[in-house]
């Protein structure tokens, strides 16, 4: 493991915390929530199988009026041709928005663009130009993926891209030796480190497994087995906070190997008791 120019702890923190980004829900709480983060705040808006991507731009246009720096979720699979592709791309620029991420999405049935990778190029073949395009990193795997597909998938993405958000993590040891992996095969873009935010034990688990997320949820019982686990769960009132993840990465912000910008997270809409927590380590 390189060490690097590796920064304090605190100094780390402060850098992680303070150039956060919040991942938000396009439902109807999301006025709400959006209240709860600071003035131009950094948003990424997911696109909801429910609500389609529609509503991601809807919400993109309306939170850049209002100010904040958003980065909508331009889901591949969700996008139904170069058509609805090129509308997008449209008025997202003349929202303002120079800043997008495009994940592959979950959609069984998918529209033209069945990869990231192929709305990737469609979107480099259009007259819209983004200054920032974030492509996904899987820390831990994908539930459907060899390791190789994905391997081979980010090397055929990062071309088009600035920047790989992860996956939600817990784990900050396997997050560096990920890192390191895809350093190992070229890969040099930076990165935004996917973590969870302030929850609620057995709801944060459920979420875990449903995105696919394997040993991480095995790192939240690692302190001393279950038992310790129980007692973590109790210490805490039932509610997960992200302070050994955070801690365990902060170190390495500034490492030229890591590259590290920052975090992005995954809030699930539940912003006030986040926020409460991260104001508090900035203090």
């Amino acid at each position: 493991m390189s060490l690097g120019a590796q920064r304090g702890t605190e100094d780390g923190v402060q850098y992680l915390l303070s150039e956060a980004r919040f991942e938000l829900m396009p439902f109807d709480s999301f006025d709400d929530e959006i209240e709860e983060l600071p003035n131009g705040a950094s948003v990424a808006i997911t696109t909801s199988p429910q609500l389609g991507i529609e509503r991601t731009v809807e919400r993109s246009e309306e939170a850049a009026a209002a100010g904040y720096e958003v980065v909508p979720h331009v889901a591949a699979r969700y996008v139904e041709d170069r058509e609805q592709l090129e509308e997008i791309a449209r008025r997202l620029t003349e929202a303002g928005i120079t800043d997008i991420f495009v994940p592959g999405g979950d959609k069984e049935e998918p529209g033209e663009f069945e990869s990231a990778y192929e709305l990737l190029v469609a979107l480099d073949e259009l007259p819209y130009d983004f200054e920032e395009i974030g492509i996904t990193g899987y820390p831990e795997g994908h539930d459907f993926l060899s390791e190789e597909t994905l391997a081979e998938a980010m090397e055929k993405k990062a071309p088009y891209a600035t920047y790989i958000v992860t996956q939600l993590c817990y784990d900050p040891e396997a997050i560096l030796e990920w890192t390191e992996g895809i350093r190992a095969r070229g890969i040099d873009l930076p990165i935004e480190v996917g973590i969870p935010g302030v929850m609620n034990y057995q709801r944060l688990l459920q979420i875990s497994r449903k995105v696919g997320v394997g040993d991480s949820v095995k790192f939240l019982r690692k302190t001393t087995g279950i038992v310790g686990f129980v007692k973590q769960l109790v210490g805490s009132r039932g509610v997960y906070k992200p302070d050994e993840l955070i801690d365990g990465l902060a170190p390495y912000v500034g490492d030229e190997e890591y590259k590290f910008r920052g975090v992005h997270i995954y809030t699930f809409n539940q912003t006030p008791d986040l926020e409460k927590w991260r104001r508090g380590r900035l203090q």
